[in-house]
């Protein structure tokens, strides 16, 4: 009931103040202009990541009691830290990179304070060198994700989406563990990824910028680092927010590869490249490419809460499967039409 109250609150507030928000985005000029690299093809204002961040900040203020959200202050401190990062890049007052190589790894130190972090060596290597692996583990984790749906924000609706389903499933199998804090944030994040996705599916009429991009990202980050499934195999409980964000992660395996042999920079060569971009060139048009994405994260989504009830030699083996799977729909979408960027290309944002 209290998730449900959660959800409600995030998805109101985020629904109903997107419209004012994206007013006051017009009338300051914070708007994202067209351009060659992208698909809009006039002024959209920006600043729709405010409408996330109000909507899951006051859903967590007004259905969580005071010693719930003494728990989140670290989660709190790093998505506010990001999301500002995001709004003032999004003005452009502050250079591309510094997302990248300041505030993430920033943000991913705030997880590190507040005593969230990655368990997987220290599960084995009980040392200080294990938990120090762990730290870097977790900086390694919190910056490749935020970045990942970063770069994810590059069609209508196809970031709040994916986070959106994202969030349910942290939520689901959070309430299946009993893990309160975590149903918690997934269910705020839910509300507000949809509230805001009313607006933001094709056609846009208003995109989250960086500063929602960055804000969703991180909070997925942290969420996989918070579900701890006690019930089921170390590997099992690892690779369930692996599962659960495969979407943003195979987006960015793709393009790491494709720019990698192309001689680009990964992060420093925007361009029409993307996973979504290459579905619609292959006929599905920018709205089925989308729903396809959608389907993917489902699927994904169905696949880590089918491994929790599997024993381990099984999720070895299914594993295996979806990486051998993810490794050929690589390669069959590098075969794929797609606008290619050239080597002179100096731009050094996060596409």
């Amino acid at each position: 009931m209290a998730d449900l109250i959660t959800f409600s609150i995030a998805l109101i507030a985020s629904f109903g103040l997107t419209v004012p928000i994206r007013r006051l985005a017009l009338r300051i000029g914070m708007v994202d202009l067209p351009n060659p690299r992208k698909v809009h093809r006039t002024p959209m204002p920006l600043l729709g990541g405010l409408a996330i961040y109000a909507g899951f900040v006051l859903a967590i203020l007004f259905s969580t009691s005071s010693q719930v959200r003494s728990q989140m202050v670290g989660i709190l401190a790093g998505a506010t830290l990001l999301a500002v990062i995001g709004f003032l890049d999004d003005r452009g007052w502050l250079h591309h990179q510094v997302k990248l190589f300041v505030g993430m790894p920033l943000a991913a130190l705030l997880l590190l304070a507040s005593g969230i972090r990655a368990g997987v060596v220290s599960y084995w290597l009980h040392s200080p060198a294990g938990h120090l692996l762990d730290a870097a583990l977790t900086i390694f984790w919190v910056v490749g994700i935020t970045a990942a749906f970063s770069i994810l924000d590059h069609m209508d609706g196809l970031c709040a989406g994916i986070a959106a389903i994202a969030a349910a499933f942290f939520a689901l199998l959070a309430i299946q563990s009993g893990q309160v804090l975590v149903s918690t944030l997934a269910a705020a994040v839910l509300g507000a990824a949809l509230g805001f996705l009313r607006w933001n599916f094709r056609p846009a009429k208003i995109f989250m910028g960086d500063g929602g991009a960055l804000f969703l990202g991180f909070l997925m980050a942290a969420l996989g680092l918070k579900l701890r499934l006690t019930t089921v195999t170390p590997l099992a409980s690892w690779l369930v927010p692996v599962l659960i964000l495969g979407v943003p992660i195979f987006d960015t395996t793709l393009i790491t590869i494709s720019r990698v042999r192309r001689g680009l920079l990964p992060f420093a060569s925007p361009g029409k490249d993307h996973t979504a971009h290459r579905l619609a060139n292959l006929g599905l048009g920018h709205r089925g490419a989308v729903l396809t994405l959608y389907g993917a994260g489902l699927a994904f989504g169905l696949l880590a809460w089918l491994l929790v009830r599997l024993p381990e030699t099984a999720v070895l083996s299914l594993a295996g499967a979806i990486a051998f799977a993810m490794l050929l729909a690589v390669a069959a979408l590098e075969r794929a039409p797609y606008e290619r960027q050239q080597k002179s290309s100096t731009s050094a944002q996060i596409p």
